[in-house]
């Protein structure tokens, strides 16, 4: 449907529907007066103005959206009992919004960021949410973390601008990151767009069927378009020219009917492994590597229509980690956990505390059944509906069956480090991933670093963050701190 056929013929009204005479000007006292209070076209429209902002993300502030849809092709009932995931050849309507992490609403779409990765499933069962990233782990892997470390990656509160000194001094002084960190300044560290960039669901998630078994799970999705990325130096021109260069082109190749695709895979552990696993299956900093728990390939996820409203679509969406299905649930990955609160507490703030009203956020294949009323953008759905629970005016009532199975837990309350599994540490994957890159993909992880790095003040912080990258390979610091000292002088 083209723009001018969307577009509805009849007279301008105001908010309240009320016909407009005169768009063009002002109600005055006069010719040349002062302008009179009484006209309300132009104090609503003012008033309107002033409010059509809402705050922005603190952090994936800058993002795209489109609707989509999943459709199984693998039978997985054996693993989990959700009901989108029933049926091969079944199709689930999805939503899903891209995002870089630091930058704000206006900044440029080509940076070296992690890209957020956030699908929306509306299934029968209710909305499921899987807030991921484009990378398969993650900085840290406490949540308690977090606000500290996108401080880092903010605007310095005296400066006014990131600080180089922020960023790796954090890093340095937190190896988990090591690993995330070699991921970012590699060559995926700027994907050439959206379409040409892999998703994960990056934590570990709980898979229970209908017999009552558990399973861990994590998601990938892997780019039918391919992986292409752009160097720094390609990206610092693209960014000037064209900042809105990944919208636009997701928005062009779903006008143009190339529509752009991912093959969904999972790996799966069952629950008892997860004790005796060499890694501790619930770091986020952590990967299973595939030759433990090869992908199973079970889905296809398409992007196939565009957002008629920005603001409304991509900018009102909202995504939870807590929005679970039955058969689908947490785990103790203690990023995720955070995440759980975060996500939602982030929306009831930002976007207000009936979001879910709103027609992308809303779920589209069932209707949600709450006791909540009231406060802002509150709809009136309920009508004289009773608002408590029990009532025995057949208002909705509990199913007594959980979405998920419950997880055992020993010990005393207490400020606890995460587990240490047997071949746990901070830099042993980040090494891996290392040694698994040609010499030019390790030339330009070196460039990249070393250019970043160099930019640091104090000599004790720039050594820090490369006795990380040490000891994650020996022959990666050894080359990493000659580039920075060539740089630094």
């Amino acid at each position: 449907m083209t723009q001018e056929a969307r577009v509805t013929q009849g007279p301008l009204t105001t908010e309240a529907g009320a016909p407009v005479a005169d768009n063009q000007n002002s109600e005055t006292a006069g010719v040349g007066g002062p302008m009179l209070i009484q006209d309300q076209l132009l104090l609503e429209k003012l008033a309107h103005f002033n409010r059509e902002r809402i705050p922005e993300r603190i952090v994936h502030a800058r993002g795209a959206g489109a609707y989509g849809t999943f459709t199984l092709t693998r039978d997985v009932s054996q693993w989990t009992r959700a009901k989108f995931l029933s049926e091969v050849g079944k199709e689930t309507e999805t939503f899903l919004r891209f995002s870089t992490v630091a930058g704000n609403l206006g900044a440029a779409d080509a940076v070296r960021d992690p890209r957020g990765f956030s699908l929306k499933f509306y299934t029968e069962e209710g909305n499921y949410d899987l807030v991921g990233n484009n990378t398969p782990v993650f900085f840290i892997r406490d949540a308690i973390k977090f606000p500290d470390f996108i401080h880092t990656q903010k605007r310095d509160p005296y400066t006014g601008s990131q600080e180089a000194d922020n960023v790796w001094d954090f890093w340095g002084l937190s190896p988990e990151s090591t690993h995330q960190v070699t991921w970012l300044f590699g060559d995926r560290g700027i994907p050439a767009s959206y379409r040409h960039m892999d998703g994960f669901g990056s934590h570990t998630f709980q898979w229970n069927n209908e017999a009552g078994e558990v399973f861990w799970v994590k998601y990938h999705f892997k780019t039918d378009q391919g992986i292409k990325n752009l160097t720094a130096a390609e990206a610092e021109v693209l960014a000037g020219k064209d900042p809105d260069s990944h919208q636009r082109d997701l928005r062009e190749a779903i006008e143009r009917g190339d529509f752009p695709s991912w093959s969904v895979q999972v790996q799966i552990m069952p629950a008892a492994d997860a004790a005796t696993y060499r890694f501790n299956p619930f770091d986020l900093t952590k990967v299973w590597p595939h030759a433990d728990y090869p992908p199973i390939e079970i889905g296809k996820l398409e992007l196939n229509r565009n957002p008629e409203n920005i603001f409304a679509e991509v900018e009102q969406a909202i995504f939870s980690p807590a929005h679970f299905v039955p058969g689908i649930g947490p785990s103790p990955d203690k990023m995720l956990q955070g995440r759980l609160f975060a996500y939602g507490d982030a929306h009831r703030y930002r976007v207000g505390i009936n979001a879910d009203h709103l027609p992308v956020n809303r779920p589209h294949a069932t209707e949600a059944r709450t006791h909540s009323r009231d406060g802002f953008l509150y709809d009136g759905r309920h009508k004289g509906a009773k608002n408590y629970e029990p009532n025995s005016f057949g208002g909705p009532f509990q199913t007594d069956r959980p979405l998920w199975a419950t997880t055992a837990v020993s010990g005393g309350t207490g400020n606890h480090e995460t587990p240490s599994h047997a071949e746990d540490n901070d830099f042993v994957q980040a090494g891996d991933l290392y040694r698994l890159m040609s010499e030019d993909e390790k030339a330009r992880l070196i460039e990249n670093l070393a250019g970043n790095i160099a930019g640091v003040s104090r000599e004790d912080i720039a050594q820090r963050a490369i006795d990380n990258f040490r000891q994650a390979d020996g022959d990666f610091g050894k080359r990493l701190e000659a580039a920075v000292q060539a740089l630094r002088g």
